[in-house]
């Protein structure tokens, strides 16, 4: 389980099909076998080495994602699994991205960005003003929702801006969206039929 509060940001150093490469310094406190998300995709670390560590990504992922878009010098947001003993920040993520959005437009503010995502059409119940969700694993707070365009936007506060890899995103960037998975449950619960005789 992850929360969206990036702990690092990494860059690939390497890409072939189905293998990641990413330097980072939290690469040295990493568990082969254990969980890493990279722009908030679970992945599994495979092999750590000399500040490098290296997941493999299955079709399905780079399908679904971003990642099978990154080359060599890219740089992603990084989280580690949370811990039994530590709070919880941000919100509850899975590291199973739904799908991918992109940038529509930036806009600068007295503080931070506001920044305007066109998302999948069918995400977009499962998103809520003051809702969370996350955005290449970076928990944010839904500013609002704009049916019509398909479309959120979201505040990000300059050290979000200066801690991830949302401060280079332009018009344009393809995104990693995971949409609050109690939505997704919610929505499960109520479009079932209750059983006859039920109250």
């Amino acid at each position: 389980m992850f929360t969206g509060i990036v702990g690092a940001v990494g860059e690939v150093v390497e890409w072939r099909t189905g293998h990641l490469a990413v330097r980072s310094d939290i690469a040295p406190t990493l568990q082969v076998g254990g969980s890493i998300a990279v722009n908030g995709v679970c992945l599994t670390v495979v092999e750590v080495e000399d500040g490098v560590f290296f997941a493999d990504v299955v079709p399905e992922s780079r399908r679904r994602t971003n990642l099978g878009l990154l080359d060599a010098g890219a740089r992603v947001n990084l989280e580690r699994p949370l811990r039994a003993d530590q709070g919880l920040d941000g919100h509850v993520l899975q590291g199973h991205v739904d799908g991918t959005g992109r940038v529509l437009a930036i806009a600068e503010v007295e503080v931070g960005r506001e920044v305007r995502f066109e998302l999948p059409a069918d995400l977009l119940p499962y998103v809520a003003e003051k809702g969370s969700i996350a955005i290449d694993g970076i928990s944010l707070t839904v500013m609002d929702v704009d049916d019509d365009s398909s479309s959120c936007g979201v505040a990000l506060i300059p050290h979000t801006l200066a801690a991830t890899i949302a401060g280079q995103y332009v018009p344009g960037t393809l995104v990693n969206v995971e949409v609050d998975v109690v939505a997704r449950y919610v929505a499960r619960l109520i479009g079932r039929t209750a059983p006859a005789g039920a109250h």
